[in-house]
């Protein structure tokens, strides 16, 4: 059994959703080659996951839980294949082998990508692996603005990003805060920039936590959760990947990294682009990419008590659409980064990167502790 593989205990019974999926390939005309399908591990509050055994390479059925852009369950399948087929010519993320139609059996369809046999990430070991997978996506050439569609992307990444920040923040209230941890964001918040120029959009994933990588036995990082890509700053990937609000989110791959751990993955990153910019605005979208966590957490907290959409239509957190264990993971993750306590160590982080991100981007690269 392939390394990601592992026995599902999803509220959608195995052999419901099986039976359901096989109706949808019988239908699309893929069922042909494929011998048998084994549900996968409830990991994520988007999609489940069926691993398909066939002839030639195995494939992923991704099947949507929701759409976490608040897309119709058509335009949720066209955005994500556009991700898949974007971002494959990095040769780090999955291909995209055929979409499964909105349906009877799948109201919201489902996306057939290659399957990749690896491990979870292991932390701080796989960081240049993953700054690598990284540099490869952010490498890729971005189309004139006409063809980018349906990605997202905004005329100022930065200020849409803000935009989206603030959507989230009218939460906070919601989600029953403690006063001093309500005040330390919104004070956190006011102190984003207005403007980051010098930022250049390139594809990014906009949601590259390490869980969300397979270490190859090669030793190749590949990305498999692509449904969030978009033209905006690689420095919220690179934010994404290291952040402690990250690295401590999935189970498999769980680690608290040191500052220098952090600096030396960015100047991996910055040896396999050529990045000749500013390193403060990778540090602006690092701060950022966590406020857009803790405002994400706070939404969540607000939200998952709500019961399911049960027209399958857009963005939908309840709680019934996963196991209770998930769930169960999610709401102490949540309470976690929320407490005053994780604020205030991510703060220090902060500091202490910024000094030794300036120091490590003036030594030779060969000299970095994360040899890349």
């Amino acid at each position: 059994m392939p390394d990601n593989v592992f026995p599902a205990t999803s509220q959608e019974t195995r052999h419901d959703l099986c039976d359901r999926l096989a109706a949808a390939l019988t239908r699309s005309g893929h069922h042909a080659a494929i011998h048998s399908m084994q549900l996968m591990a409830d990991t994520g509050l988007a999609h489940h996951h069926v691993w398909l055994v066939r002839d030639t390479i195995d494939w992923v059925a991704r099947l949507p839980k929701q759409s976490q852009l608040g897309l119709g369950a058509r335009a949720n399948l066209d955005y994500q294949a556009a991700c898949f087929a974007r971002a494959s010519e990095s040769g780090h993320t999955p291909a995209l082998h055929g979409v499964l139609a909105p349906c009877a059996e799948l109201p919201r369809g489902g996306l057939l990508v290659s399957a990749i046999r690896g491990r979870p990430a292991r932390l701080p070991d796989d960081l240049p692996a993953i700054a690598e997978a990284l540099a490869g996506l952010h490498a890729l050439e971005v189309p004139p603005a006409e063809q980018r569609k349906p990605l997202k992307s905004p005329g100022d990444p930065w200020a849409a990003t803000l935009e989206e920040i603030a959507t989230q923040a009218r939460y906070l209230e919601a989600a029953e805060l403690s006063p001093a941890t309500r005040r330390c964001i919104e004070v956190e918040l006011a102190a984003l920039p207005r403007r980051l120029p010098g930022a250049a959009p390139r594809l990014i994933s906009f949601d590259a936590h390490p869980g969300n990588f397979l270490v190859t036995r090669s030793g190749r990082a590949v990305l498999v959760d692509l449904e969030k890509c978009r033209y905006g700053l690689p420095g919220f990937d690179l934010a994404h990947a290291s952040l402690y609000t990250s690295t401590t989110w999935d189970l498999n791959s769980r680690a608290v990294l040191t500052p220098a751990d952090v600096a030396g993955f960015y100047r991996c990153w910055i040896s396999a682009t050529g990045f000749d910019g500013d390193p403060a605005t990778l540090l602006a979208c690092r701060r950022a990419m966590w406020l857009w966590s803790l405002t994400w957490c706070a939404k969540w907290r607000a939200s998952h008590r709500r019961e399911r959409d049960a027209a399958a239509r857009g963005e939908d957190w309840s709680a019934e659409l996963s196991d209770d264990a998930l769930i169960a993971h999610v709401r102490d993750r949540v309470d976690h980064y929320l407490s005053l306590s994780t604020i205030a160590h991510v703060q220090q982080e902060f500091r202490a990167l910024e000094d030794a991100l300036k120091t490590t981007t003036d030594q030779p690269f060969n000299e970095d502790p994360l040899r890349c």
